[in-house]
């Protein structure tokens, strides 16, 4: 009965270690989907666009990009404390307007949870 237990539980134990490294991202799939965020926003510089710059966005109090004009929703989501990291840029990007009512950035977000983490990791190499 033991020797049954462990060999079930073992593909369990591998399954969810999986699943752990699947929300990791791949950066190089994240630039593929950044396409899509890239007609409003940049990440290798330091420039606006219609959105904010999103280089070195990870650490960032939300609303704060010098020289944009930021919905009232979003200064005051970051005067309430939000902060870009992986677990609100996940939230945020999956749907904006749920995460930030009020934002004025009309994406409707990204359905797919791997394109999401590909893009996280896209944007933390430009956060380092």
């Amino acid at each position: 009965m033991q020797c049954r237990a462990i060999f079930i539980s073992l593909p369990l134990v591998f399954v969810s270690a999986l699943g752990g490294l699947a929300q990791e991202g791949d950066a190089t799939a994240g630039e593929a989907v950044f396409k899509k965020c890239a007609v409003c926003h940049v990440v290798d510089s330091d420039k606006n666009k219609v959105g904010p710059s999103l280089n070195h966005v990870m650490g960032r109090k939300a609303g704060t990009h010098p020289d944009f004009k930021y919905s009232p929703a979003m200064l005051a989501a970051g005067e309430g404390g939000l902060v870009w990291d992986e677990a609100t840029l996940r939230d945020y990007l999956h749907d904006p307007r749920k995460k930030v009512k009020g934002t004025k950035m009309a994406f409707p977000g990204l359905k797919d949870e791997a394109d999401i983490a590909n893009v996280v990791a896209y944007l933390k190499q430009f956060s380092k």
